[in-house]
This record gives C-alpha cells, structure tokens and sequence, in this order.
C-alpha cells in the first residue's frame, strides 16, 4: 500500500486509493462506498496501518499464500546474493548448475503465473459480464436515486520479455504511444518486414466501423524461440507435432512457423479465432506437452506477444 501513496505521508486521499484500487469493474461511487467503510472516521485521508488491518480481516487462503511469497521472495534475493558472490570464481560445471536452477527457477514460477492469469481473466471477465447486466437491468427499470453508473475503460496490459504468457489483450485496449506495448508492435513489425524482405506498403487511410460482439476480434500471437544447437531436432519434431494439433483446432486460423537463417530461432504465428479460444487452447494438453518438452531445449527464455485485430480484416483478406 506505500506504493499508492504517492507522497508517502502514510495516508491515502481518495484520489490516491481510487487510481490505485480502480480495476475497471467498480465504480467511482462504489470505490468511494469502500473507501468510506474503511476510513470509519471519515477524515478523507487513509492511513495505511487502517487499511493493512481491513484487509487482513479477509485474506482467508491467500494469508497462506501471501506468506508463502514473502518466504519466497527473501529466498530468492539470498540465492541471488550468494550467486553473485561465487559464480565466477566457480568451477564451469557448479556454473552450469547455477544457470540451470536459475533457469527451472524462473520456469516454475512462470507456470505458476500462467494459472494466476487464467484465473484472474475468468474473474474478471464475468464482473464485467454481471456489471453490464446490472446496467441493462437498471436501465430498463430506471434511474436510481442518488446512484449513477460510470466506468473508465478498462486496461489489461501485462507483457514481461520473460513470461510467455503474460501478453494477452482484451478487446478495446487504448495503447498509448509511450507505452512498452508500443514498443512490442514497433518490433513486432521490424521482424515481419524481415521475413517478407520488403517495406510495409502504405496505403490510404480507410475508416471501419467494427462491431463490439464477442467474434469482432481474432487474437494474433507472435512466439520467438531460441533454441540450442544440441536440441534443434528434437525441437522440430515437438513442434512438427505442435503445429499439426493446432492446425486441426477448429478455433485455429492460421499456424505457421519460420527459421531465422542468421540464428537458431524459430518465429511462430498462430492466429486464433478470438480471446477464449486461445485461453483454452493454452490449458489443452498438447500445448502443455509442447511447453514441457521444449523447455529444455532453449537458449533463452521464449518470447510471445499477442494483439488483436478486427475479425473483418481476416474476412476481407481471405475472400
């Protein structure tokens, strides 16, 4: 919570606790509600000590869990420390058995991440779902006394050059222009006009109106994988299969996969029919045992980026 306090008095301002708690789902009124429970006396400013205690009040398992992270992360930084200090006055095999924990480290709480993900986008996605049914609801029964219903745009922008998985996007997203998002599309573009060995072509600008159903957008990932020279066979036959699986999901537009000639890496495309499609296809089985059987095969952590498009381009493009 000091992270909210931005001019660290150790209180909160409304403005303070609402751009901090604010997830897209609740309304200013409603964080206001909250607000006003928690600060029982009313002084418009939070002290921190105040809301550690209203929240510890309903940790219920994630006590268990938060405890656990505090353990682990001291874990973490003291290994770390200790690294630091040895490894390069180690010998090459104890360097390469710190590199490989390091490595199966950062895999299993990658994995770890991945479920903390899907679990939150479910959450979230049936707040919004209740959220709008609420405004039909009162729409149709008429405006409430003394209550209004407002909601900023909602941002689910989480991307990590080391988490594979982190990257996905709902509908509707604003990317600004400084955003590290920015810098993805700006990348993801350099290597596209690799591959093709040409410049973008330009075109003149066409206004669309797109519709906001569920099918409006299809999800387009991008996945780079670097592999070692040692395991490249192996690579290929995993994703060889990899690729066949996913080419015959009905969900599955397009799946296909390059070689940079310079490197041993391997550029893959899936483009998946929307947002849920490429959620359940994450938890199938098969990329599960693509995940287990290339993850010791890379030289370095896969990098995966995801972006939307309107399901009327793919339409247009394909007729």
């Amino acid at each position: 919570f000091r992270r909210a306090d931005k001019n660290d008095d150790g209180k909160l301002s409304f403005e303070e606790f609402k751009n901090y708690f604010a997830d897209g789902i609740l309304s200013s009124e409603e964080l206001r509600e909250l607000f006003s429970g928690v600060d029982r006396h009313h002084s418009d400013n939070l002290e921190t000590e105040k809301l550690c205690d209203y929240f510890s009040e309903h940790l219920g398992e994630y006590r268990n869990v938060l405890s656990a992270l505090e353990a682990l992360n001291t874990a973490v930084l003291s290994a770390m420390d200790k690294t630091k200090m040895v490894y390069e006055s180690s010998s090459k095999m104890e360097q390469f058995v710190t590199r490989f924990l390091l490595r199966e480290t950062m895999n299993q709480l990658q994995s770890l991440q991945v479920s903390l993900e899907c679990a939150a986008d479910t959450i979230n996605e049936q707040a919004t779902q209740e959220r709008k049914d609420f405004k039909k609801m009162d729409a149709f029964v008429g405006p409430r006394s003394g209550r209004r219903c407002s909601r900023r745009a909602h941002k689910n922008v989480c991307l990590s050059p080391t988490d594979p998985y982190s990257g996905m996007l709902t509908s509707g997203v604003c990317v600004e222009a400084d955003s590290h998002w920015m810098v993805q599309i700006n990348r993801l573009q350099q290597l596209i006009d690799k591959l093709e060995c040409k410049s973008p072509r330009l075109e003149p600008l066409k206004e669309e109106t797109v519709c906001k159903g569920k099918d409006s957008h299809i999800l387009v990932a991008q996945r780079q994988i670097s592999v070692t020279e040692s395991g490249m066979e192996a690579f290929r036959q995993a994703l060889k299969s990899y690729t066949e699986f996913a080419a015959g999901e009905s969900s599955c537009l397009h799946v296909s996969s390059h070689q940079l000639s310079s490197e041993a890496c391997f550029i893959l495309y899936e483009f998946w029919q929307d947002v849920s499609s490429w959620r359940s296809h994450l938890q199938s089985n098969y990329s599960k045992m693509f995940q287990r059987a290339i993850i010791d095969l890379l030289e370095s952590p896969e990098l995966l980026t995801t972006m939307l498009f309107p399901a009327s381009w793919w339409i247009m493009n394909n007729n």
